[in-house]
């Protein structure tokens, strides 16, 4: 109903009605009265002032609220995860044990990771805090039939606003009326091109967010014209309150990296204390030693084959390929998001700005008797033409003055554009509309510098007639020339003759997803001062222009490498089905590319939607919601999924995928920092960089964990083995404690600097449901922790049963411990086998063998170390030669494992 001046909302129902969600009703096909009934409202005069202030009061202010967390209660809910238990555990032990060094460093790792989590949380935040400020404006409202400026937060449901050019959008409103109006409504559909508004309601019952003509969206920007709208929804029922809500509720999960290293960690501290118990019991049971020596003797196990060195090495790994990303131009906010992309068998990725250039660019021009190919990518003057299909020769441009039209539509082109464009931050930027800033670069391309306008008059583009025209003095001539609508157009030209042949020729350019747009000219007296839009006719057409976004060409390439290392690319956007499926064609995205929309996606539950979500490769027409929904039921059917976007509409989906990548350079505030990574130059190119340096940690990760396993294992194996046999413990709990310190401090970060193996882009994305290590990994584990704590204990009891000091026996088994690391180093190092070029490869590992060396060589002959680790001065064979035999031993063993690992069984060793 409508309300008079003094009504006011007289039921919970009635008040209800004016804050239904966005478009619940199909708002596009309602009336101007079926709207001023639902929402109470007068299309003539607007709400009452008085009825303003009671909705105001009942349905609160237009504005976004997030909902606050105390900073303490944030960083303190970084310690609640298994990983950090078990830490804690290892700390709490060592201290009292008196292990100070290894009970702080354990103390800094846990730190280090809470405040990780703590400041990727709080970017998270601000997030939401960037969406709450979009809504910040100042508008034109009528209210008792006087037009007022009032704050966007005043705004109720049933306001009638006023919009006009330069205006950001206050609310989700429906027009009722509107001149020439155009909206920008990338922000929420990612798309570049302004869309042109209408006030008359639209039958159809489904239609995608961007095809809604009569509706505006908060958060969007008028470019033209002007418009009056009824309030639909304000605060958090917009669509960018949506998406506010949306990138609120997506709970942030710990990567596949984290999920594999707290399986593997939670499973090792549980094998290790059930071991110390059955030992401690097995111990009493043989009664081998006395209660206090035994108790000693498990806790030197525990410690001894805690491998306390593994987060540490993890976090120094995923920091040198976070810097190794950096000088890629790719931002890394937290460490994990390093390796998840070397993990990602699916990248989502929006079109405009990312795959395309988001530059409007004139690509074909057709004029009567030729057909143009325009070379050159965005709003670069780097290009030419080909003329019909033959290429340029010697370097040479193809000489388009020959064609008597082209000339024309070139002039038209640079006369009709209000474009401007100015080189700035090494790039060509855009002031005007993107179509004319095609035609600008189109008439600098064939010209070598920009146009000048003599201009006598102008008629701006309306969509009444659909065409805008520019009467001007050319060359000693007036003229009247025209661009629009190539149907409109043509009707007003002398082309009435050849229909067919621009029929056809539309219909290539569309096929290629191109916007085609026609050029005509007419000469005029110089008496004409005006232009007149109803008498024009009688045209001369110089031809058509079709216009497209064009894929970036370092994208094509991306793709290519991308699925040949086993990663789908597909495609998000909010653009038109057929453009879509014109530039992945273009792109080769896929063998078969296959286009659903966001309302065909809308028709679908979630079940469904995970059935079928594998068979596309193109989603058009893709609201926020959608994408979101895409990335959950790719997820759902274990996918690890990354998501690339710029604008806030991407916003929900990047914090849901498992990596979201946002543009550093047109991407938006709220796409970045709701990502886990921004590529600086917003180069579509360096996301295989990061998948390969992806790959690269994991293996370096890998080789690390397969590393310090068997190692610390050995330490706790010597205890073990000597208390089943009833023998001396070779070692002593500070010769223990120094393996791992000396271990901690040198030979484990030797990996970070092992260069990526070949082909690491030629094989598929890592399972990450398979964990870490392979059973042939746990077999390697285990063969090589009782090789090397065999040698120790066979050595050990050989110098004893020889006579010598049991201080010289266990200093040589502390060395056969140390060169037992070392060279089981050199064969994870890589996959080809020791003696090969690539045995010099990683130098750096040589620097930290022979400060490792060092170090021994004093815990070993200086007097102070020699009371505090009970070890000796001792001859080079027992110390040294010895030792590096024993080493040698665990290499061949070592060595022989890997031929048989790849020359039968492949690099991952599968026999399950």
């Amino acid at each position: 109903m409508i309300k008079d001046d003094n009504q006011s909302l007289t039921s919970n129902e009635e008040q209800n009605d004016t804050q239904n969600p966005p478009d619940a009703d199909n708002l596009w096909q309602l009336d101007e009265s079926a709207l001023a009934a639902k929402y109470a409202t007068d299309p003539e005069n607007g709400l009452s002032t008085a009825e303003a202030a009671e909705r105001l009061q009942h349905n609160g202010r237009n504005e976004l609220e997030t909902k606050r967390t105390s900073r303490f209660v944030q960083f303190i809910k970084q310690f609640n995860n298994s990983i950090i238990y078990i830490l804690a555990a290892a700390a709490v032990l060592t201290f009292f044990m008196h292990h100070y060094s290894d009970s702080i460093v354990i103390g800094l790792v846990i730190i280090a990771n809470a405040i990780i989590g703590y400041v990727q949380e709080r970017q998270a935040g601000n997030a939401l805090e960037r969406i709450r400020e979009m809504l910040i404006s100042k508008n034109f409202v009528i209210r008792d039939g006087k037009k007022l400026e009032i704050d966007a937060r005043e705004l109720v449901v049933g306001d009638l606003v006023n919009l006009e050019a330069g205006d950001a959008v206050p609310a989700d409103m429906r027009l009722i009326s509107a001149d020439n109006f155009n909206v920008q409504e990338s922000v929420l559909t990612g798309e570049t091109n302004p869309v042109e508004k209408q006030e008359e309601p639209m039958t159809e019952t489904t239609l995608a967010l961007a095809d809604r003509k009569n509706m505006v969206y908060a958060s969007t920007a008028v470019t033209s014209g002007s418009a009056v709208g009824i309030v639909t929804a304000t605060a958090e029922d917009t669509e960018i309150g949506h998406i506010q809500q949306s990138v609120s509720d997506v709970k942030q999960t710990t990567t596949p990296l984290m999920r594999n290293l707290n399986s593997l960690g939670v499973g090792l501290s549980i094998a290790i204390v059930v071991a110390a118990v059955l030992l401690f019991l097995l111990g009493m049971v043989m009664d081998t030693y006395s209660l206090p020596t035994l108790l000693i003797a498990v806790i030197t196990m525990v410690v001894g084959s805690m491998p306390e060195g593994l987060p540490a090495s993890t976090s120094v790994v995923l920091a040198m390929g976070t810097r190794q990303m950096t000088k890629k131009n790719v931002i890394v906010k937290s460490l994990p998001a390093v390796e998840t992309l070397g993990a990602v068998d699916i990248v989502n990725t929006d079109k405009t700005g990312t795959l395309t250039k988001n530059e409007m660019t004139v690509t074909k021009v057709v004029t009567p008797e030729h057909t143009f190919d325009v070379t050159g990518v965005g709003y670069d003057d780097n290009g030419g033409v080909n003329f019909d299909g033959h290429l340029k020769l010697n370097g040479n441009k193809v000489d388009w003055h020959q064609d008597n039209a082209m000339e024309w539509l070139v002039k038209i082109a640079g006369q009709t554009t209000d474009a401007e464009l100015h080189f700035e931050n090494n790039r060509w930027e855009l002031t005007g509309e993107p179509t004319d800033g095609a035609l600008t670069t189109l008439y600098r391309k064939m010209t070598g510098h920009g146009p000048e306008v003599e201009e006598v008059d102008s008629l701006p583009f309306d969509s009444a007639f659909r065409f805008s025209a520019r009467l001007a003095d050319l060359d000693g001539q007036r003229l009247l020339m025209v661009k629009g609508s190539p149907a409109t157009v043509l009707r007003l030209t002398d082309q009435a003759n050849q229909t067919a042949y621009w029929d056809d020729a539309m219909d290539d350019l569309t096929a290629d997803g191109l916007r085609v747009v026609a050029l005509a000219y007419q000469e005029v007296d110089d008496d004409v001062t005006t232009i007149d839009a109803q008498a024009i006719g009688g045209l001369h057409l110089a031809g058509l222009v079709g216009i497209i976004d064009p894929p970036r060409e370092e994208a094509a390439t991306a793709i290519a490498e991308l699925r040949q290392a086993g990663v789908q690319v597909k495609m998000i956007t909010g653009d038109h089905p057929d453009t879509a499926m014109a530039i992945a064609n273009k792109l080769n995205l896929a063998a078969n590319v296959k286009v659903i929309t966001g309302p065909e996606i809308d028709a679908m539950d979630d079940q469904q939607l995970q059935a079928h979500i594998d068979d596309y490769n193109v989603f058009a027409r893709a609201t926020p919601n959608n994408k979101l929904r895409i990335v959950r039921a790719q997820q759902a059917n274990n996918h690890v999924v990354s998501m690339t976007g710029d604008g806030v509409n991407d916003a929900p989906a990047l914090k849901q995928a498992d990596i979201g990548v946002a543009m550093g350079i047109k991407g938006t505030e709220v796409a970045k920092e709701s990502a886990d990574m921004v590529l600086a130059d917003d180069d579509f190119a360096d996301i295989v960089a990061a998948v390969r340096e992806g790959r690269h940690v994991f293996d370096n990760i890998r080789k690390t964990i397969r590393f310090l396993l068997p190692t610390s294992f050995a330490e706790g194996l010597v205890v073990i083995i000597s208390i089943l046999m009833g023998h001396e413990l070779p070692l002593y709990p500070t010769q223990l404690l120094w393996i791992n310190m000396v271990s901690a401090l040198t030979i484990q970060f030797a990996f970070i600097f092992e260069p990526p193996e070949a082909g690491i882009m030629a094989r598929g994305p890592r399972n990450v449901k398979s964990g870490l290590l392979s059973k042939l990994d746990y077999f390697e584990i285990g063969y090589v922790s009782f090789l090397i704590s065999g040698l120790g204990i066979f050595a050990y009891n050989y110098l004893t049963a020889l006579g010598l000091p049991n201080v010289v026996g266990s200093t040589m088994s502390l060395n056969i411990i140390i060169f037992g690391k070392i060279f089981y180093l050199f064969n994870l190092r890589n996959d080809h086998p020791v003696i090969s070029k690539y045995f010099f490869q990683n130098k750096m590992a040589f620097y930290i063998i022979g400060i490792l060396i060092l170090l021994q060589l004093g815990i070993i002959y200086l007097p102070f170390m020699q009371s505090v680790f009970h070890t000796t001065s001792i001859n080079f064979w027992y110390g040294w030669g010895i030792p590096i035999i024993c080493g040698i031993v665990v290499l061949i063993v070592t060595e022989v494992g890997k031929f048989i690992r790849f020359r039968w069984m492949g690099k991952d060793g599968v026999i399950d």
